[in-house]
């Protein structure tokens, strides 16, 4: 986490992913919606290769678990747990 003493407010967050998606040279995306109002909606892009894909999206895997996990108070273990089943449950395509 930063050396912020105060925890960044959502319309902060959500301004600097723009900026990050906007200005920079960023190799790989995730942007996800999910409200009572809207369906749940997800972005999803890569700037690598093949062979680099699997890594890079193990990576934005274990972000989000971390993330999740620590905003929650839940271990990452049970946020994993949690996530593969809810995907299991969704209309992949």
């Amino acid at each position: 986490m930063s050396e912020r003493e105060e925890p960044m407010e959502f319309d902060e967050v959500r301004e600097q992913a723009a900026a990050a998606v906007r200005d920079s040279d960023a190799e790989s995306v995730y942007v996800g919606l999910v409200g009572d109002s809207v369906d749940d909606e997800y972005y999803f892009a890569n700037d690598v290769d093949e062979d680099e894909l699997q890594e890079m999206a193990t990576r934005q895997l274990g972000m989000l678990a971390r993330v999740l996990s620590e905003q929650s108070g839940a271990s990452i273990d049970q946020v994993a747990q949690h996530a593969a089943e809810t995907a299991k449950k969704m209309n992949l395509r």
